[in-house]
């Protein structure tokens, strides 16, 4: 389901913009659809009211829980992923046992407070989510409130490192569903960031991306330099983002009385850029074509071509230098640096003249580079470097002038690259019906 189904879908139903919003607030907030003397039985029309407990329906089934291996678990040992949490997830939005946080959708005022006060925003965990076809990726909650999300089931790109395009492409998500992703792990903890860095080439999937970055950075309510667009490297990707900072941000017209318009960039007795208002009880609902511009994570891995072509044997091949240059054509229209992403892999791209190739791509230039150490990947034969070496590149680069960061990995703490949990559950799906069939 593509977010601008639903909302044709709506309008099909009387729906306008401002009904749109609330519900979409809603649904992607985790809070109810009433506002300050505007309550949802009367606010939304009725052809709304009376299919909304379908709607709901139909959006809870775009992404449920299937397993999940928090960290400091073993899944490689004892603990089956699809087994790790079987419980229903309302029972797990309290930390404390046995209690569940119910949110209201036609009673009640404003945001679910109770839910974002006990939530633990440092919990990481990976999480896999079961599709409303049964397909299943990866979600990963990351510490501060972060979350990494996938944009397809499998992937094309092929990278030798990672588990998620072993099979290729299986098939793209839509929008909703990648929104859906979110809304998963909002009904357990806030989340306040989302890097798109899971299973999937955002690129190949870009129409689908960028409409849940663009809600996401609205109803959604994230900051908009807190949603992160990871690639490979596409000159599409470059382009479409380009455009949103060539294009002149308008208001639109209001669509009912309750409705105002949104603040520009230029309107700071309104809002901060890039933040859009909140879904508490005293927001109005707001309609606006500003588009959301989110930073950039490029990932390069190395700066040696021939190398690079190996190691992402199905990336667009585009010369380092102009990807770097294009890179930073965005973040200086943005003012948000480009996230450089470089899995390290002992005796492959931890080189010293690695390292003075960084020092001389990336000088002066609005970056950061985070290293990420290898994790394990089944059947793979790679190894990440000594703990002693990763932390003098990281040094070398900082005397040089290149802010170099060594990036927490949630699989590293739980034993799993992206990917690895999927493929554990679809092996062992396959072992059962085997198994049944031998019955």
């Amino acid at each position: 389901m593509r977010i601008s189904t639903l909302r044709q879908r709506m309008r099909d139903l009387g729906c306008k913009p401002c009904h749109e919003d609330r519900l979409l607030r809603g649904w992607m907030q985790q809070c109810s659809y009433d506002r300050k003397g505007s309550p949802a039985e009367t606010f939304f029309p009725l052809a709304l009211r009376n299919v909304l407990p379908a709607i709901e329906a139909e959006l809870d089934m775009l992404a449920r829980l299937h397993g999940e291996v928090p960290a400091n678990s073993h899944p490689n040992h004892d603990c089956s992923p699809t087994q790790t949490l079987m419980e229903p997830l309302a029972t797990r939005l309290s930390p404390q046992a046995g209690k569940s946080l119910v949110i209201p959708r036609i009673a009640g005022e404003g945001t679910n407070v109770a839910l974002r006060a006990s939530s633990n925003n440092d919990e990481v965990a990976r999480l896999l989510v079961e599709l409303h076809d049964g397909q299943m990726v990866e979600s990963v909650l990351l510490p501060r409130g972060g979350l990494c999300i996938s944009t397809q089931v499998g992937c094309a790109v092929g990278c030798v490192f990672c588990m998620s395009g072993k099979n290729g492409l299986l098939r793209q998500l839509g929008s909703a569903e990648i929104v859906a992703q979110v809304v998963l792990a909002r009904r357990r903890r806030a989340v306040s960031k989302v890097v798109f860095m899971g299973m999937g080439e955002p690129a190949h999937n870009l129409d689908n991306v960028l409409e849940a970055i663009d809600v996401l950075g609205t109803q959604g309510n994230i900051g908009h330099k807190n949603l992160v667009l990871s690639t490979v490297g596409d000159l599409r990707v470059f382009e479409r983002l380009m455009d949103k900072c060539t294009h002149v941000d308008q208001p639109s017209p209001q669509p009912s009385d309750e409705t105002t318009s949104h603040s520009t960039k230029h309107d700071k007795s309104m809002q901060v850029a890039g933040y859009p208002t909140s879904g508490r009880g005293s927001e109005r609902e707001v309609q606006s074509s500003i588009l959301v511009k989110p930073a950039l994570a490029l990932s390069l891995h190395t700066t040696d071509a021939a190398l690079r072509a190996k190691l992402l044997p199905h990336a667009p091949q585009i010369a380092i230098a102009e990807l770097v240059e294009r890179a930073e054509v965005y973040a200086r229209a943005t003012s948000y640096p480009v996230q450089y992403q470089w899995t390290l892999i002992e005796g492959m791209n931890d080189s010293d003249a690695e390292l003075e190739r960084i020092a001389a791509l990336l000088a002066e230039k609005y970056a950061v580079m985070n290293f990420i150490p290898f994790n394990p990947v089944d059947g793979l034969p790679y190894r990440r470097p000594s703990t002693e070496r990763i932390a003098a590149m990281v040094a070398y680069l900082k005397q040089r002038g290149i802010l170099a960061k060594i990036r927490d990995s949630a699989g590293q703490e739980i034993e799993g690259a992206c990917g690895q949990l999927r493929a554990r559950a679809v092996e062992s799906a396959k072992s059962s019906r085997i198994k049944t069939t031998n019955l």
